[in-house]
């Protein structure tokens, strides 16, 4: 499954949450934590679970809903229609769309075991993505992504830099070390890694560097906070057809090898061993991931 791309959409807006599908992003995420202000969450509530359950709510994207760091048991009520405010709603006209949920400002592994307790109890199985946004969060992120139920782990810069005290830059030097370390320990565990939003959703060069070297880390995708970020971000997350045949000829060419007995092989002049092979295999994988093989 790809996750190039994840767009947030403000939980306490119906028309916004709708029209998110046409973006085109891997993943739609209908935000009940920062998007909503305090005194709208219940409204938000609401709104996030008559789309998710309207006949009419099937988009090919992954479905995610932020749930708040205070009160994800009420949010999950909401959203299955137990909850006061809920129940007070038309009931919903199919079986609720949830495919994945987010947990904001995780800091512990038990905190994504107890989050999918959560939704099992309530007769959901939704895939569970660790946003990685405090100091404690970044340093304990080998343990979170490893928890049975983390599916992807998130990084957040911009809050990451506020709970620190560090001052955002262009460069992102502030938070490279905590960026590594997030998608390190992703890698480690065998999920996915998102990063961080850029935030000036107007400049769609800065987005594409910035994207860029989200890729060359080695990142599986990217925060989208505007629909316009998400085509750039699609784009620099799906390999080229020059780079996916190149990982072709090689992963050929280790076959051929592999009977003759070698390691080591030549590819159009280059010398190929075990980390290229490596290589090769991820971009094909991305490129499966994307729809291109």
């Amino acid at each position: 499954m790809a996750r190039r791309s994840l767009l947030f959409s403000p939980g306490d807006s119906p028309d916004l949450m709708r029209k998110a599908p046409a973006a085109g992003a891997d993943v739609i995420c209908f935000d009940l934590e920062d998007a909503v202000a305090p005194t709208r969450k219940d409204e938000a509530r609401a709104a996030v679970r008559e789309v998710l359950a309207a006949p009419d709510f099937d988009p090919d994207a992954e479905v995610c809903v932020r749930l708040t760091a205070e009160e994800p048991a009420r949010d999950l009520d909401a959203l299955v229609g137990t909850e006061s405010t809920a129940d007070e709603a038309a009931p919903p006209d199919r079986e609720l769309r949830l495919d994945a949920v987010m947990l904001p400002k995780v800091e512990t592994a038990e905190r994504v075991d107890d989050a999918a307790a959560l939704c099992a109890e309530r007769d959901l199985d939704p895939a569970v993505f660790a946003l990685l946004e405090t100091a404690a969060g970044v340093l304990h992120a080998e343990a979170i992504a490893a928890a049975d139920a983390t599916a992807a782990v998130v990084f957040g810069a911009e809050d990451l830099a506020a709970d620190v005290g560090a001052t955002r830059t262009d460069e992102g030097t502030e938070v490279l070390y905590a960026r590594q370390h997030v998608l390190l320990a992703a890698s480690a565990a065998g999920v996915d890694a998102i990063d961080t939003v850029f935030t000036d959703f107007s400049d769609e060069a800065g987005l594409r560097e910035e994207t860029r070297f989200a890729v060359e880390l080695g990142y599986d995708g990217k925060l989208a906070i505007h629909p316009a970020q998400v085509t750039p971000i699609n784009e620099a997350f799906t390999p080229d057809p020059e780079r996916v045949a190149w990982a072709e000829r090689v992963l050929d060419a280790r076959e051929e090898a592999a009977a003759e007995g070698k390691g080591v092989f030549e590819v159009d002049g280059e010398m190929i061993d075990a980390p290229l092979i490596a290589q090769a295999e991820r971009v094909l994988e991305s490129a499966r991931a994307a729809g291109l093989r």
